[in-house]
């Protein structure tokens, strides 16, 4: 069943099918959830940005710069720039979000929020009366510098979910599956994020709404989780699984009358997979292999291959390797969006910040501590060894990309050599000392605490200590992140582009960009991008990817802070 209506005449939701539970209903709509004005809010003029009827035309320079080292070290510098048409289709059409885990602790706070939000649902705490709203959402909750105002040459801002048309949080039907079969109101009421008076006003919404069963392999998740898998596809086949899903989005689809669905994982984190040859190295193996229910093919592969064959986006918000190659092949082959992995919602964020400005401010960071509690579910469940292991490697990968980038501070692979235990002599680059420990304390439930310790070298040999303490309700940073993956895969699969640096190109038809959606990496503590291309870890470049990304689509050029005409006469 699912937890929303579509109104079968208008094709609109219908928000006010429920029944009014008391008199707090009718909030003022919060900013980060207002609708944009009909038509958009922004219209470009320039020969480079066409509207037509159903989208629009933008042409787009991409300008770089090749680099070609000589044999006396010294560089050439030749500037390169490559021409693109993006076309984004602009009826954006009914959405649904389909979460693995809806049951748990993110799954409840989504589909919570968003009943908040659309039903306007305030509730009252000991500050007064608190508005529902997005914030924490990249796409809702934040602004874009569009340009400068002539008038008064003071920059302008526009949210982002207002560059291009988006499908807005309210609008979403959302459902999915969970391997607890506890209705959506128990279920948030066992999750003890959100405050006492708003479930009980989400209660009548919420009650009778049962997530589909899934699917559990009790060795890729930790023992303790045993006693929550009663909702269950039943048997041991793995290809019956993976039908069985796939029957489940197409139905979801049917049944809500959706124009697209976006699958997205926050369940349990996985221990890592093997990667084995003939097992799950290709796609022909991968699949050959689900056939033969082959041990090492784990629930999340299962639901990434189900999304794929039918289609539809699938996100990974979890750390382990749901992509092995023959999954990703399989993307490839089907030209369908996949992306991950792990949601960044915290501490990682605060690190990938803080390292980047430790290395650009020429201080050297010499190692890195973190250290985690918390009480909810997925604290649990990361007290288990395995899934512990795949969180800790997306966590420790996040300063690599900041470190290789000076190799002023840090002596490269080139420059260090060392031999390993069996006496092989093996290249690897400098690095700081990174350690990661995740305890499970019940009694803080969803509110973790995150510590972290930067022990760097200064001037002349001087050191330097930073300490911080971060405490935050991790559902409620994870569920805006879960809107913005959700909206983001959406709107990728509405543009299209061509190259047109000749004639030829420019005759040949608009494509769909590459399967591996590196451009919502900013949400994502170890971001999956196109093989053989570097992982960008740096929150401000990820940032700018995504912002330039937009601006090409409207056929705008990046703003930079050179603000040129200050500096001047």
């Amino acid at each position: 069943m699912s937890p929303t209506a579509l109104d079968p005449v208008a094709g609109h939701h219908d928000s006010f099918s429920l029944p009014n539970t008391n008199g707090n209903r009718g909030a003022k709509v919060h900013a980060t959830a207002r609708r944009s004005p009909e038509g958009g809010l922004i219209k470009v003029e320039s020969d480079s940005t066409k509207y037509e009827e159903g989208g629009i035309r933008a042409k787009y320079t991409d300008r770089g710069a090749d680099v070609v080292k000589g044999a006396d070290g010294k560089f050439t510098v030749k500037k390169t720039e490559k021409n693109y048409e993006f076309f984004t289709k602009t009826k954006v059409g009914n959405v649904g979000l389909m979460l693995v885990g809806l049951g748990g602790n993110n799954g409840t706070t989504v589909l919570a929020t968003h009943l908040a939000n659309k039903h306007q649902i305030a509730w009252r705490t000991k500050d007064g009366l608190q508005q529902p709203n997005y914030i924490g959402s990249v796409v809702r909750a934040s602004t874009v510098k569009l340009g400068v105002d002539p008038e008064t040459g003071k920059d302008v801002y526009v949210p982002i979910s207002d560059m291009l048309p988006m499908v807005h949080p309210n609008d979403l039907v959302i459902g999915g599956w969970d391997i607890s079969g506890v209705e959506m109101d128990q279920a948030m009421l066992r999750a003890k994020v959100l405050e006492w008076d708003l479930q009980r006003q989400l209660v009548p919404h919420m009650q009778g709404v049962k997530p589909l069963p899934s699917i559990y392999y009790p060795d890729f998740i930790a023992a303790n989780q045993a006693d929550r898998a009663d909702n269950l596809i039943p048997g041991d086949d793995k290809q019956s699984h993976l039908e069985q899903i796939r029957k489940d989005i197409r139905q979801f689809k049917t049944d809500n009358n959706l124009d697209s669905v976006v699958v997205l994982w926050t369940a349990n984190t996985e221990r890592y997979a093997d990667i084995i040859e003939g097992v799950n190295d290709t796609s022909e193996n991968l699949l050959k292999s689900i056939k033969e229910s082959h041990d090492e093919v784990s629930p999340s592969t299962v639901f990434a291959v189900a999304s794929i064959l039918e289609g539809v986006p699938f996100i990974n918000g979890s750390p382990q390797n749901t992509f092995v190659p023959g999954c990703i092949e399989l993307a490839e082959k089907h030209q369908t969006f996949i992306g991950g992995d792990d949601f960044k919602s915290g501490q990682t964020k605060v690190k990938s910040v803080l390292a980047e400005f430790l290395v650009n401010a020429g201080i050297k960071p010499l190692s890195i501590s973190s250290y985690n509690h918390l009480g909810n579910n997925d604290g649990k469940n990361l007290s288990s060894h395995k899934q512990f292991r795949s969180k800790e490697i997306s966590k420790s990968s996040v300063v690599d990309d900041m470190v290789s980038a000076n190799h002023i501070l840090y002596k490269t692979a080139t420059e260090l050599t060392s031999e390993n235990e069996n006496g092989e002599i093996i290249k690897k680059g400098e690095h700081p000392d990174h350690i990661v420990v995740i305890k499970h304390v019940p009694a803080v439930g969803d509110s973790k605490r995150a510590i972290d310790e930067y022990y760097s070298e200064l001037l002349m040999g001087g050191r330097n200590i930073m300490n911080i303490f971060n405490e935050c309700e991790d559902s409620l940073l994870a569920t805006p992140l879960i809107f913005d993956l959700t909206i983001l895969a959406e709107l990728i699969t509405r543009i299209k582009y061509k190259s047109l640096d000749n004639k030829e190109q420019e005759e040949e038809e608009f494509k769909s960009l590459y399967s591996i959606l590196s451009l919502l990496s900013y949400m994502l503590k170890a971001p999956l991008v196109k093989p053989g291309t570097e992982v960008i870890n740096s929150l401000n470049r990820q940032r700018n990817a995504l912002e330039q990304f937009l601006k090409a689509c409207l056929g705008l050029e990046h703003s930079n802070d050179l603000l040129l005409n200050t500096r001047i006469w």
